[in-house]
């Protein structure tokens, strides 16, 4: 079957699909070249290289595609750094900048189940190029590159060893060891079979308690997505090890499968997802390492978010739902750290990239200098700040696309004006429709731009009324 160009379309970050189907050799051989010319024709005159980094996850045959591209790539005339093994997508996008290379080409699903696979692309500034970047990518697949009079060369790198350097350079790396190997802080790591897998212990040493560490293109069945229902082992792991050995701190730490998203596990074994962790981070990354800049949070974090940078006096800057709009954020102004309610976190002292090994050195450092359980340093600031909240959300599949413009379509001519017995206040459209209730909680309602899904948001006083709230707006879009 002959490749359809129009059919291939990148989303919020890359293109994916599912391996067989929508991913094959022969798309990804279209796509690859594609990718490196525009790369090309935008960055060229300021980086002057035409050298492309290729990397990969350990999803099911990824270095096998990851191959594929680098020899398609070189075949119409581009250098390549081909990486020897799996590393984080934020290593290549360091690698990108570190090396002066145009960009670089990623095989990765992030947090897809096993059955997808996937590209992102990334500038030689470190991060994802912006959508008119994919969409000159679209646009030129029915065109093709050219093969080359002369192929450009192939080369062999190692990922890690320079971008765990820079990461060591950016906290007290000597004072986290110590921690650890004292027995003062127990550090469990559920890499969920994906890329963080060993990062933690090349930074740290060896007492880092990794579960879940070998390759598994299944991912136990489920996916590799830093939530709750993923996560019974290292629930499991860390009541048993508090039950006992109550000495000392504990921190459970969960990565994506391409480790750009974070995730946490208090010593209670409570989940705590980045819209407590990025509270935190901008508490200690001020008070502590004394950052200034501005706090750049998606419409869908957590109203804690702006209090605390209020503690500090940081202005903070709201963007639509995406890592991509808070990293073309942090490449005009000076941001401390950027982050999204779904694990991504950035800081303007490294790269315009979410990075979760960076955040979960910063997090350490914030347990070890403050001498508190997470879960503890959470309460603190709900105290400071005067605001306790609970937090969820739940995607919604739909009929069809049908239902979801006729849903749109509701919202767009018949604004809601109450919402599970409590009156809208507010009603805020940078990206869905985040209605602000009598009682200070809030609802986002946002729909999926490429499949029949509707994501729901909601931040109550109790997460009884945040799950009263979400049945309320299940109930309304069924």
């Amino acid at each position: 079957m002959p490749v359809v160009a129009n059919s291939i379309k990148f989303g919020t970050d890359g293109w994916r699909g599912v391996i067989g189907d929508e991913f094959t050799f022969e798309r990804l051989a279209l796509v690859a070249p594609v990718a490196a010319k525009v790369l090309y024709d935008t960055y060229f005159s300021t980086v002057g290289s035409q050298t492309i980094i290729v990397g990969y996850d350990r999803r099911f045959m990824a270095e096998d595609f990851a191959r594929a591209v680098a020899d398609t790539v070189t075949a119409v005339g581009f250098d390549v750094l081909l990486s020897e093994t799996y590393a984080p997508t934020p290593a290549y996008s360091w690698a990108a900048k570190e090396l002066n290379a145009l960009g670089a080409l990623v095989i990765t699903a992030s947090h897809n189940p096993g059955s997808y696979l996937g590209l992102k692309v990334k500038g030689y500034f470190g991060g994802s190029v912006p959508p008119e970047v994919t969409k000159e990518i679209e646009d030129q697949l029915s065109v093709g590159v050219p093969l080359a009079a002369t192929p450009g060369k192939q080369e062999i790198f190692d990922p890690w060893p320079s971008y765990t350097q820079a990461l060591e350079g950016k906290v007290d790396i000597a004072k986290l060891r110590e921690a650890i190997a004292s027995g003062k802080l127990t550090l469990f790591a559920d890499v969920m079979h994906g890329a963080a897998a060993g990062g933690l212990a090349r930074l740290l040493g060896n007492q880092v308690k990794e579960i879940n560490s070998d390759r598994d293109p299944l991912f136990g069945g489920g996916a590799p997505e830093p939530l709750p229902k993923y996560l019974s082992k290292l629930f499991e792991v860390i009541k048993t090890h508090r039950e006992t050995d109550k000495s000392g701190l504990t921190v459970g730490l969960v990565f994506d499968g391409d480790c750009d998203r974070i995730a946490a596990v208090d010593g209670e074994a409570n989940f705590l997802s980045s819209q407590v962790l990025i509270p935190i981070l901008i508490d200690h990354l001020t008070l502590r390492r004394d950052f200034k800049g501005e706090i750049v949070k998606t419409v869908s974090g957590s109203d804690l978010m702006p209090l605390v940078a209020a503690l500090h006096n940081l202005s903070v800057f709201e963007t639509a739902v995406g890592y991509k709009y808070i990293a073309d954020r942090m490449l005009v102004a000076k941001v401390l750290l950027g982050g999204e309610e779904s694990g991504g976190i950035g800081y303007g002292s490294h790269i315009p990239e979410r990075d979760a090994l960076l955040s979960a050195l910063y997090v350490l450092e914030a347990i070890v200098e403050s001498g508190l359980d997470l879960g503890e340093y959470y309460r603190h600031l709900q105290k400071q700040t005067g605001f306790t909240s609970a937090y969820d959300r739940i995607d919604l599949p739909l009929a069809s696309m049908e239902v979801r413009s006729r849903l749109l379509q509701q919202l767009q001519t018949q604004p809601l004006t109450e919402i599970a017995g409590k009156a809208v206040i507010d009603c805020q459209t940078i990206d869905g429709y985040k209605y602000r209730l009598a009682d200070k909680s809030w609802l986002m309602i946002r729909f999926s731009g490429t499949e029949p899904v509707l994501r729901l948001y909601c931040e109550a006083s109790t997460i009884e009324q945040v799950h009263q709230t979400l049945a309320w707006a299940k109930q309304w879009a069924e």
